[in-house]
């Protein structure tokens, strides 16, 4: 995914599409779902996934609504294999079973993420740690693929602490863990209370791999503040929002721009989302739109763009030390001893200006 990242920037990195868009709970912060949505018909999702990979997509998310409720979801997955993407699923973890991701397995999911708002149910959010706990133990026995938890903060569940100690959990289970930051209707910032900067702060602190903590020093440590940040969105361009109608979207919160045909989406229409300044950039918190932005910055600056990274982190915890890729990329990149020969050909295998 990096390395083609580097190469081109006319492919999407990220596409998100939508199965279907009922789901099984009714989550009082949530506006991508409803109750009585049919799922989209196999042979046409298929043909979504087959366009996606004409257009060159690296990695391809089935959403929702609660993807789970598709019949056909396991040979989606297959689709998206078979075609060289990489196959991801966001799920609220409710439908899981150890048969059932036996069968993720099998039809080869590289990726899960599970959103867990809360430690008890309330009027809120039913996506508990009470609930899920045994979900995601069955995940930690029985998953070939990579799991993500994630909490959202901002959200009026009773106790904001929650989210620290589901994060614990995740760690203590062998997975990730990531904190989102609630929006409003088109994607944009709602700031933090103080309790809840606290409980922010505390999650980063438990660390992560390259990505995450750049993605959190960059954009997330601004907006959890109410601050605005200085970025270039490539939505539409690097990434596609598919809703279950097959129209293409900048994000899940910009239905309607530009909303034209995934069968008619052409390398054209890439390269002018890739150019157009969004005005609703500054305060957006769709934090997968930001992590392929921090993609293609990388590609056209790369020694600025790490040296940004490493000074950031490192001025917030002295004893940080770098994951091992982040050590390679530095040694290319970044010290005088490596800027030659070597420095030179890793350049031209990526493709970086």
């Amino acid at each position: 995914m990096f390395a083609k990242a580097m190469h081109s920037t006319r492919h999407p990195i990220l596409a998100q599409i939508i199965p279907i868009r009922r789901c099984n709970l009714a989550c009082a912060y949530c506006n991508e779902y409803d109750a009585v949505s049919p799922p989209v018909p196999l042979d046409e999702m298929l043909r979504r996934i087959d366009r996606l990979a004409a257009l060159g997509t690296t990695i391809i998310t089935l959403s929702g609504g609660e993807p789970l409720l598709h019949p056909g979801l396991d040979e989606l997955i297959r689709r998206i294999r078979l075609r060289g993407a990489i196959a991801t699923l966001i799920t609220n973890g409710y439908l899981l079973t150890p048969e059932r991701i036996r069968r993720l397995n099998r039809a080869g999911l590289d990726y899960l993420q599970i959103s867990i708002d809360n430690a008890l149910p309330d009027e809120t959010s039913k996506k508990s740690l009470n609930v899920l706990d045994k979900k995601l133990q069955w995940l930690a026995e029985h998953a070939e693929f990579s799991v993500t938890i994630n909490s959202v903060l901002g959200s009026s569940v009773r106790n904001p602490e929650d989210a620290h100690r589901i994060a614990l959990r995740a760690r203590s289970l062998g997975f990730s863990s990531t904190a989102g930051i609630l929006h409003d209707h088109s994607g944009q910032l709602r700031p933090l209370a103080q309790p809840q900067i606290s409980v922010y702060e505390r999650i980063l602190g438990l660390g992560g791999g390259l990505f995450s903590f750049a993605h959190y020093d960059r954009f997330q440590s601004n907006i959890s503040r109410g601050l605005p940040n200085d970025w270039h969105c490539r939505a539409g361009a690097r990434f596609l929002y598919i809703c279950e109608d097959g129209l293409v979207h900048y994000c899940s919160q910009q239905r309607g721009r530009p909303a034209i045909p995934l069968a008619q989406y052409s390398p054209a229409d890439i390269d002018r989302a890739l150019q157009e300044k969004k005005g609703c950039a500054p305060f957006c918190t769709i934090s997968c739109v930001h992590q392929t932005a921090m993609l293609d910055s990388f590609r056209e600056q790369p020694r600025e763009t790490l040296a940004a990274i490493l000074a950031r982190r490192k001025a917030r915890d002295p004893e940080f030390q770098p994951p091992p890729l982040v050590r390679l990329l530095d040694w290319m990149f970044l010290r005088s001893s490596s800027k030659g020969w070597f420095g030179k050909l890793a350049l031209r295998v990526f493709g970086v200006r």
